[in-house]
């Protein structure tokens, strides 16, 4: 175990939440630790405590991948826009990715949180840059209240370098999460085009080689980090959260989810459980894509709710340019009626931001914000 995850126990036990939800679900509890409960403000009451909380699932807007490549194209790219525009997330179907790959990810990634605490205590560390990364809570450093949930996050490129760090148990994680990681990267190199096609930013005459063909090309060599998540029943889960309200950073990010309900999106002021669609990816934009389309296609808060019964599984594959370099407004979505609204940023810059303070809602992003 790493010295930096080394305080586990004290004399009343209040240590013990640093092994992660997983080890106090295992070891019977049957009411949350105080280190877990939220302010009640920030508890996920039902919308008859709450109004801000709908009882109504929400059906985000589906785009088939498919007819992309198809005659209704142009349709679909302004079906796209007004997702990105209006929700921030949508629902991606007929994405070509195989049914066994993404089956095959769900599973060893179950079997993972299976093993004994100390095989996956193995990889715990609190550095941000390390190629994999096994801990709990959302920044278990920095969070006053920590929530239900632990992670394993596998950076994925370079991945010949990255793979032989990556957990050697189960014997095939590293095989089926190296597929689905690269799986998920083309698909999201194809996604990009198509982003920026409903932008008007490429794929026209008048835009034939452009600054963003050059993007385009540097996505191929861009970050990617997968996480995936763990989420055990919890004894009470109205007091906590698997994930707390956040924006994710990068331009894109596709989650998978098994069928066990648990994202919520906020849509116009209000907390609205995803339905989860089998085989299917939910895309959102993140907070480098808002950056880049200047405020066109939104990075919308969103956070993941537990249940008393039910163990869930999602794996995050989050992209975005290269570690350094910058991202900023692109020049074409910029003129006198749309003045640039923020300033440029990189990976570097939000990991230094969110080493150095507790994370909390779009911080990150409204620390970007040109205020004119």
């Amino acid at each position: 175990m790493s010295p930096t995850m080394a305080v586990l126990t004290t004399e009343n036990g209040e240590s013990q939440y640093q092994n992660g939800v997983k080890q106090l679900y295992e070891s019977g509890i049957s009411k949350v630790p105080s280190k877990y409960v939220l302010p009640i403000l920030d508890r996920p009451n039902t919308s008859d405590q709450k109004p801000n909380v709908s009882n109504q699932n929400l059906k985000l807007p589906v785009i088939d991948f498919k007819e992309l490549q198809g005659p209704n194209k142009a349709q679909v790219l302004k079906s796209l826009a007004n997702a990105c525009e209006q929700y921030g997330f949508f629902q991606l179907v007929n994405h070509g990715i195989p049914s066994d790959v993404i089956s095959s990810m769900i599973d060893v990634s179950k079997r993972f949180f299976e093993l004994p605490f100390e095989e996956r205590a193995k990889y715990m560390s609190s550095d941000m840059h390390a190629p994999v990364r096994y801990g709990t809570s959302f920044n278990q450093n920095k969070d006053k209240v920590f929530c239900w949930r632990d992670f394993l996050k596998l950076m994925c490129h370079p991945l010949p370098d990255v793979l032989p760090h990556w957990p050697s148990s189960p014997v095939d994680m590293r095989k089926l999460a190296a597929t689905y990681a690269q799986e998920t990267k083309y698909l999201f190199l194809m996604l990009m085009e198509a982003i920026f096609e409903s932008l008007r930013l490429v794929g026209t005459t008048e835009n034939n080689t452009t600054e963003e063909d050059e993007m385009l090309k540097e996505f191929q060599d861009g970050s990617q980090l997968m996480v995936v998540n763990c989420y055990p029943p919890c004894p009470q889960p109205d007091l906590t959260l698997g994930m707390p309200p956040h924006s994710d950073y990068g331009f894109l990010t596709l989650l998978l989810q098994d069928e066990v309900e648990g994202l919520q999106i906020q849509k116009q002021d209000q907390w609205v459980t995803v339905e989860p669609i089998p085989n299917s990816f939910v895309v959102n934009v993140g907070d480098h894509l808002e950056i880049f389309s200047n405020g066109k296609y939104k990075s919308v808060l969103h956070r993941v709710l537990v249940n008393s019964t039910k163990s869930r599984i999602s794996v995050a594959s989050l992209h975005t340019l290269p570690f350094m370099r910058s991202v900023g407004p692109s020049p074409k979505l910029v003129n006198e009626s749309n003045p640039r609204l923020y300033k440029d940023t990189d990976f570097a810059s939000f990991l230094e931001y969110i080493s150095s303070r507790e994370p909390e809602r779009k911080n990150f992003l409204e620390s970007r914000k040109l205020f004119t």
